[in-house]
């Protein structure tokens, strides 16, 4: 009987172990960040004109679509407060979508 549970559940564990887990290229993600000139209101940390990366995460944390919200608002320039003042966040500028998932990604592990 156990050799056939084990047997049943082989595909499984297969099916599991061919997506191998997607790790983020911090060295990428910290470049695209310097391309695009994020460090001007953006830090891992500390408050500047815009919120640090940590505390971003925080506010996707536990959402279900938080990669998607996080990677439209990289792409569509949305309009943020600054100073008090309505301004277009600038749109990341990358090679590929791929580039910045994997900006999204480094973000949301802060």
């Amino acid at each position: 009987m156990r050799a056939f549970l084990l047997l049943k559940a082989m595909p499984a564990v297969g099916l599991l172990l061919s997506f191998p887990a997607q790790a983020v290229d911090d060295e990428a993600a910290e470049s695209l960040i310097r391309a695009n000139d994020c460090s001007k209101c953006h830090t891992v940390a500390r408050e500047k004109e815009g919120p640090p990366y940590r505390k971003t995460a925080e506010k996707y944390k536990g959402k279900p679509d938080a990669e998607q919200l996080l990677l439209t608002h990289l792409t569509t320039e949305p309009v943020v407060k600054v100073d008090g003042k309505d301004e277009k966040h600038k749109k990341i500028q990358a090679d590929s979508e791929a580039d910045i998932m994997n900006l999204v990604q480094w973000i949301l592990s802060r």
